[in-house]
């Protein structure tokens, strides 16, 4: 049976791992900087982000992190999936399935106009699993992103 819960503090050791498993799948397996005491912080003291732990017959396989964004053009909040994990040996049981549609009905309790993520372009067997679940690509679109030391001289603090 699976079952999806929220995260509770002493789940904060086993989301590291998870995302230690996703990045390596994700081939940046050095690319984790986090900690536990950084992802206990995001998730419950400032409570930038959620997380949501998936488990089958009582056993953590999978987590989804996500948090709120805003669009003005629906003039509502979003949830952006940061990421989705489910271990090797539980794929193919309905664990993803299962966690995108407990994080829709979120997104629908709450109000929200927009349900989105961002996949990796090689990574074909989750494009063809979100396109099963009624994904569409924003192919028009190109994500932005400024870390490290260009994110510093951005900000004029170089």
């Amino acid at each position: 049976m699976i079952a999806i819960r929220p995260a509770a503090p002493e789940d904060v050791a086993l989301i590291l791992d998870l995302v230690r498993e996703l990045a390596v799948y994700e081939r940046e397996p050095d690319a984790v900087v986090a900690t536990e005491a950084m992802l206990r912080k995001a998730l419950f003291e400032t409570r930038v982000a959620e997380s949501l732990i998936a488990e089958l017959d009582g056993v953590a396989v999978g987590f989804a992190l996500f948090f709120h964004n805003f669009s003005t053009w629906t003039g509502k909040p979003g949830i952006y999936l940061e990421d989705l994990y489910v271990t090797p040996d539980a794929r193919g049981a309905g664990v993803g399935k299962a966690l995108l549609r407990h994080l829709a009905g979120i997104a629908l309790d709450r109000d929200c106009g927009r349900f989105e993520w961002a996949v990796l372009d090689w990574n074909t067997p989750a494009i063809d699993f979100y396109r099963a679940m009624g994904a569409q690509p924003m192919d028009e679109w190109t994500v932005q992103r400024v870390t490290g030391d260009a994110l510093v001289a951005l900000a004029g603090r170089a």
